[in-house]
């Protein structure tokens, strides 16, 4: 894929994306706009089924749903709240470490630079250009595995990692479409253009793929 192009073939896989659920911590986003929620949902659906990181979060944020309420709760009362999450007790001990530093250094609330972020114990790129985009609603680029994989298959980037991606990612794709990249290349990924056997014999943008490393699909 040419970047001139990326417009074109975005507006195709959008179409075809919104036939499928997007991730869970997104819709949830559109309907609150906290960044807190965010922030907290993205580390509760680490190695997560987005079901099982839906139905966890909600209970947990029946229960507590600011930084303050969150440390009423003790760390095993978090982890009890979220089960059966992967790695649910440590998620419960991170969860409150990262309020209590949020209610010591910032003032209970979520901070809006990237470097605060990426300070908050087991908060990683991925996590803060999240809570940065569809939190705060400005331009960033969250990268997961689908978000690396699919615009190296393309040949829109080159890259080995997904901070590499990041960077170039940010290079070729007009700043507008960041917000979105996440939202709808996780969808894609997870339903057309999967890591093994992809399905490109549904694929809306197949024309402009170069299929790289795509060694057998549907």
């Amino acid at each position: 894929m040419r970047p001139k192009d990326f417009p074109k073939a975005w507006a195709l896989l959008k179409r075809q994306a919104k036939g499928f659920d997007t991730p869970w911590v997104e819709e949830d986003s559109k309907r609150q706009r906290d960044p807190f929620r965010v922030l907290i949902a993205c580390i509760i659906s680490l190695r997560t089924q987005d079901k099982v990181t839906a139905e966890a979060s909600e209970r947990l944020f029946q229960r507590a749903n600011t930084p303050k309420d969150m440390l009423r709760l003790s760390p095993d009362e978090i982890a009890s709240l979220i089960y059966p999450a992967g790695f649910y007790r440590t998620k419960g001990k991170r969860i409150f470490e990262i309020c209590s530093e949020l209610c010591n250094k910032y003032g209970s609330k979520v901070p809006e630079r990237l470097e605060d972020l990426l300070n908050l114990k087991g908060v990683g790129r991925k996590t803060a250009n999240l809570v940065i985009s569809i939190g705060f609603g400005r331009p960033a680029i969250c990268v997961d595995t689908h978000v690396h994989r699919i615009p190296n298959r393309w040949g829109l980037i080159d890259t080995s990692n997904p901070k590499q991606s990041e960077i170039a990612l940010k290079t070729v794709i007009p700043k507008r479409y960041w917000i979105e990249i996440n939202r709808y290349l996780v969808t894609f990924g997870q339903n057309i253009c999967k890591p093994i056997s992809p399905w490109c014999s549904r694929c809306s943008i197949l024309e402009y793929c170069n299929r790289k490393g795509v060694f057998k699909d549907r």
